[in-house]
C-alpha cells in the first residue's frame, strides 16, 4: 500500500479482507465515508484510505415500522429523499459540515452516526447515538461484528452500539447501520424575541423550555452574527425558538409562547418556509462559513454558562459567538489563535464540558488537542476498550489523539 492509495471495498467481506490484511501487516489505515469532515480531527497518520463510497444502499426501510438500515456510505441525501417520499425524517438534524470546513464530497450516513453529528433537534431529540439500534461493523482485526437490532426492545448489545457512535472510525469500519426514524411535522414555526442581550438570551430559551410547549429548537444569535441571517432576523441579536406539529397544536402553543416572550422583548412569528431555512442555517454554523481561516470551537457545557464563557473569553482575547441547545452548545470563531488553554481553562471554572476544535488549519491540529482531553482514570478505560477493539491499532490512529 502507498500513501496516495485509495481502496474501495464494495461489501462487508471486501472491508474485512482489506482490514485484516492492514492488521496482518501493521500498516494503519484512514476510514472515509464522504469525506466532508476530512478536516475536522488531528491530520491523518495512515498509510492509505479505506473509503466507503461504494459500500450503499438501503437494506431495510419499512415506513410502518419507523426503522431504516442502510451501509454506511450511502449518501445523507439519499436517506433523507427516501424519508421524505414518506413523510419522515431523521429527528437528530444532523449538521453538514461541509460550508463550516470548506470541502467537497456528499455526506454519508456511516459518517454522521461514527462521529455522532447531531442539530438543533436534538435538546428533544436526542443524539444521534440516541437514534442508533444496531450496527454492523469490522474491528481492527478484520472480524465482522454484529450488535443490536430492528426494534428497540429486547435488543442485545445496546451499550456496544452506542460505543460505536462517536469514536470517529477508531474502534472499527462501520459498514451498517439500523436506526430509528419519525414522521415528519405537519408545521414548524418560529418564535423570534428581538433585542435581548446574551445573559437574557439565556433566561428566556430557560423560561421557553420549562413550558409545556414542546420547544424543538432554542438558539440565541447576537448582533455580531444575526446580520449574517439576512431578511430572516432582519441584523438585530434574536432568540429564537422552534415549535413543530400539527397545525392546531403548534397554533395554541405559539398563542402561550408569544405571550410568554412578550414580557422580554419585541416578538414576531416566523412562517415555516422561514423555520426551515433559519434552522438549516443554525444546524450548519453559517455565521462562521465565510471567514474560513479563522479556528471554530465547538463547545458544551450548562446552558446557564455559555453565555458566561463568551463573556468571559471577550475579556481576554478576540471571539464571535452564538449559542443553540438553549445556550448549553456555543459556537466560538476566534479572531486568530484558537487559544486552547484559555477556552477549556474557563470551562473547567465554569463547572464543567467540553471542547471541539472544528475547524483550524493541519498544524494547529496537529499540535492542539482536538477533542477534550480525558481525566486519567477515563482515558486509561478508553486506550483499553481501543487495545480490544483494534490491537493493531490500525484504524485511524492519532485522528483523536496523538497516541490513538
Amino acid at each position: 500500500m502507498s500513501l496516495s492509495e485509495i481502496q474501495y471495498p464494495e461489501s462487508e467481506d471486501d472491508v474485512a479482507r482489506i482490514v485484516s490484511q492492514a492488521h496482518a501487516a501493521g500498516l494503519p489505515i484512514e476510514v472515509r465515508g464522504g469525506g466532508t469532515k476530512i478536516g475536522l480531527g488531528r491530520p491523518s497518520q495512515s498509510a492509505s484510505v479505506l473509503s466507503l463510497a461504494k459500500l450503499t444502499g438501503i437494506t431495510n426501510y419499512d415506513p410502518s415500522e419507523l426503522v431504516m438500515a442502510a451501509r454506511a456510505g450511502t449518501p445523507l441525501h439519499e436517506i433523507e429523499a427516501a424519508l421524505a417520499a414518506n413523510n419522515q425524517m431523521l429527528t437528530f438534524e444532523p449538521m453538514d459540515h461541509r460550508p463550516l470546513l470548506g470541502v467537497d464530497g456528499e455526506p454519508t450516513i456511516g459518517g454522521v452516526f461514527a462521529g455522532n453529528i447531531s442539530g438543533p433537534r436534538r435538546i428533544q431529540a436526542g443524539a444521534a447515538r440516541d437514534n442508533l439500534l444496531g450496527v454492523r461493523f469490522v474491528n481492527g482485526s478484520g472480524e465482522i461484528v454484529k450488535s443490536g437490532g430492528r426494534v428497540m426492545k429486547n435488543v442485545t448489545g445496546l451499550d456496544l452500539v452506542k460505543l460505536l457512535a462517536g469514536p470517529w472510525g477508531t474502534l472499527g469500519v462501520l459498514c451498517e447501520v439500523i436506526f430509528k426514524v419519525l414522521p415528519k411535522p405537519e408545521t414548524a414555526v418560529t418564535i423570534a424575541v428581538s433585542g435581548l442581550n446574551d445573559a437574557e438570551a439565556a433566561e428566556a430559551m430557560a423560561a421557553a423550555m420549562a413550558m409545556s410547549v414542546e420547544v424543538s429548537g432554542a438558539a440565541h444569535l447576537p448582533l455580531s452574527v444575526a446580520y449574517r441571517f439576512g431578511d430572516i432576523l432582519k441584523g438585530e441579536a434574536t432568540t429564537v425558538l422552534r415549535l413543530e406539529g400539527l397545525t392546531p397544536s403548534v397554533d395554541v402553543r405559539t398563542e402561550r409562547l408569544v405571550v410568554e416572550m412578550r414580557r422580554r422583548g419585541e416578538v414576531s412569528v416566523l412562517d415555516a418556509e422561514a423555520t426551515r431555512d433559519l434552522w438549516r442555517d443554525i444546524r450548519d454554523v453559517k455565521p462562521f462559513a465565510v471567514q474560513r481561516t479563522k479556528p471554530v470551537w465547538r463547545v458544551s457545557v450548562a446552558p446557564s454558562a455559555g453565555h458566561q464563557l463568551v463573556a468571559a473569553l471577550r475579556l481576554k482575547t478576540g471571539v464571535d459567538a452564538f449559542y443553540d441547545w438553549q445556550g448549553g452548545l456555543v459556537w466560538l470563531q476566534m479572531e486568530a489563535e484558537p487559544e486552547a488553554d484559555l477556552v477549556r481553562q474557563y470551562i473547567k471554572a465554569l463547572g464543567g464540558g467540553h471542547a471541539t476544535l472544528v475547524r483550524a488549519d493541519a498544524a494547529t491540529r496537529a499540535a492542539v488537542p482536538v477533542f477534550e482531553p480525558q481525566p486519567r482514570a477515563l482515558d486509561a478505560l478508553s486506550r483499553r476498550i481501543k487495545d480490544q477493539f483494534d490491537p493493531g491499532g490500525i484504524l485511524n490512529p492519532g485522528r483523536m489523539t496523538a497516541s490513538m
